[in-house]
């Protein structure tokens, strides 16, 4: 069963997550756009993925694997060290650190990812 969650960006063409069986699949988070530095826009965007992830009966732990896309790759230490906020030790998900462009030239970063959740499809 393939369950697609509400928008988190206003786009309706971009579900908040897809729900495919045991697996979740994260679309882009961004957050906190009017934040300055890109600690606080980390800390909105994986405040957004963990508000996404409870929607689909999951937690942060579930993430298995995150890609973080930076505007500067100047940022990656700083956005690095806010996941120790957000995931215990012995469960970080794979991750993948690319730089890009965003469309609102404010944004900092943005996450994606996927989790694995038994049951979450039920």
């Amino acid at each position: 069963m393939i369950k697609r969650m509400p928008t988190n960006c206003g786009d309706k063409t971009c579900p908040s997550c897809v729900i495919a069986g045991d697996f979740i699949f994260l679309a882009h988070h961004a957050g906190g756009n009017n934040e300055k530095g890109v600690e606080e826009q980390m800390k909105s965007c994986l405040e957004s993925m963990k508000k996404t992830l409870e929607s689909a009966g999951a937690k942060m732990n579930d993430m298995v694997q995150i890609n973080l896309h930076l505007r500067f790759i100047e940022d990656f230490d700083k956005a690095r060290k806010v996941f120790n906020e957000y995931f215990d030790e012995e469960n970080f998900p794979a991750r993948m650190t690319t730089t890009t462009d965003f469309i609102n030239k404010n944004c900092l970063c943005m996450l994606d990812g996927t989790a694995y959740k038994p049951g979450a499809g039920k």
